[in-house]
C-alpha cells in the first residue's frame, strides 16, 4: 500500500492492488447479472419485477463499471480524459447502487407512510449526489463520504414510522 496522499490528490494504488481491484470487481459481475436474473424470474407481480430489475441493474452497474474505471486506471493509465470520467463515473454508479439497493426493501414492505416519500427521495438523494461529484470529485473527500453514508443510513428510518405490529415479524 502507498503512502496517504494529501486531500486534494487522488489516492495511486500498486500494482497488486491494481490487480486486485481488477480482479475483485469482474468477478461478481456474472454472478450479479444471475442473481439479478433470478430475482427477475422468482418475481410474482409488478411491483416485485420493478423491484428486481432496479436492483439488478444497479448491482450490474456497480460491478461493471467499477471494473471499466480500475481497468482503465491500471492498465490504460496514458488515457487521462477516459480515466478521469470513468473515476467520476465510478463515484456516481455508487450512489445509484445505494438507492437501487433500496428499492426492494421500499417498495415491498409495509414500512409506514414515510416509505412512499422515500422511494422517491433515495433517487432525488443520488441524483444530488451524482451533481456533487460532477462539480467537486476529488476537492472534498470527507464531504463525499459523508453523503454516501446519509444516503446510506437515512432511508432506514422510515423503520420509525412502521406499525409496531410489524415489529413483531422481525
Amino acid at each position: 500500500m502507498n503512502h496517504r496522499v494529501p486531500a486534494h490528490k487522488r489516492y495511486q494504488p500498486t500494482e497488486y492492488e491494481h490487480a486486485a481491484n481488477c480482479a475483485t470487481h469482474a468477478f461478481w459481475i456474472i454472478p450479479s447479472i444471475l442473481g439479478s436474473s433470478n430475482l427477475y424470474f422468482l418475481s410474482d407481480d409488478d411491483w416485485e419485477t420493478i423491484s428486481a430489475w432496479i436492483y439488478g441493474l444497479g448491482l450490474c452497474g456497480l460491478f461493471v463499471v467499477s471494473t471499466m474505471f480500475h481497468t482503465v486506471s491500471w492498465k490504460k493509465s496514458h488515457l487521462r480524459m477516459v480515466e478521469h470520467c470513468l473515476h467520476m463515473f465510478d463515484r456516481m454508479v455508487i450512489y445509484f447502487f445505494i438507492a437501487a439497493s433500496y428499492a426492494p426493501w421500499l417498495n415491498l414492505r409495509e414500512l409506514g407512510p414515510w416509505a412512499s416519500h422515500m422511494r422517491w427521495l433515495v433517487w432525488i438523494m443520488a441524483s444530488v449526489g451524482t451533481i456533487y461529484v460532477f462539480f467537486f470529485h476529488e476537492r472534498y473527500k470527507l464531504v463525499e463520504l459523508l453523503c454516501y453514508v446519509v444516503m446510506g443510513f437515512f432511508p432506514a428510518l422510515v423503520i420509525l414510522s412502521m406499525e409496531w405490529n410489524c415489529w413483531i415479524l422481525w
